[in-house]
């Protein structure tokens, strides 16, 4: 990433201060031995990981989220990024790996951050619990088809939040398949904001997903349901 990157004014949404106080957790991937992700050069992580999470910011349903919960965290993207550039709002990070979640929590404490945390679970087990209902957004970054990360987010998120799905390509099958579950899962496609987060990255999408109604009674299903594609739940009662 250079200077002129970070200055660019077609990125408003990138803080250099931001992307120098995540320098620690960049060192720290390029030096755990648990291979957390396949890009660990740390200019290179710079760009695809740090970079591309905060492109998120473009997006006013997540700069002004209060209460973020990202699914998936895996090393901790979008979730650490967001985290330091939203002070004012709560992230948790919620990973099934123990030794992913061990990884996010050094890296929190390497870059100072008091606004971020983790959680060791299925999204779905978290969902049935403590988490139902409980963020104004979700995001998830390179996790799943969007129809299954709107069943996994809709018990989740409060009523008229939103997921936030990070996205290379459009997965044009994916939208399709999404709007013929949207009754069963309380979820409806409403935006898809195109990014080129910088200047060496090809067009992402960032797909908004807004929860349309009161959670469905069958959700969660139990952990690994959702891989069916929606395939299986019932109607939704209000």
């Amino acid at each position: 990433l250079s200077e002129d990157d970070l200055s660019s004014p077609d990125r408003p949404w990138l803080d250099e201060a931001v992307v120098r106080r995540l320098e620690p957790m960049l060192e720290l991937l390029a030096s755990d031995p648990a291979s957390l992700s396949s890009v660990t050069d740390p200019a290179r992580a710079r760009d695809i990981h740090v970079v591309d999470s905060l492109s998120g910011l473009v997006l006013p349903e997540l700069k002004d989220a209060g209460m973020i919960g990202d699914i998936g965290s895996g090393a901790g993207f979008p979730g650490v990024p967001l985290a330091a550039a939203l002070p004012e709002s709560k992230v948790e990070m919620i990973e099934s790996v123990s030794r992913k979640t061990a990884f996010i929590d050094r890296a929190i404490e390497a870059t100072g951050l008091t606004n971020a945390s983790t959680v060791t679970a299925r999204s779905e087990e978290w969902a049935a619990g403590e988490g139902r209902e409980r963020y104004d957004v979700i995001t998830a970054r390179a996790v799943a088809d969007l129809s299954v990360l709107a069943e996994l987010a809709s018990p989740l998120l409060r009523d008229g939040g939103s997921l936030i799905a990070y996205k290379g390509e459009r997965e044009t099958d994916s939208e399709a398949h999404l709007a013929d579950i949207e009754a069963k899962v309380a979820m409806k496609l409403e935006e898809v904001q195109t990014v080129r987060p910088f200047r060496a990255s090809r067009d992402r999408h960032l797909y908004v997903i807004r929860k349309s109604g009161k959670t469905p009674s069958a959700l969660p299903r139990r952990p690994g349901m959702a891989r069916n594609f929606g395939g299986g739940i019932s109607a939704a009662r209000t």
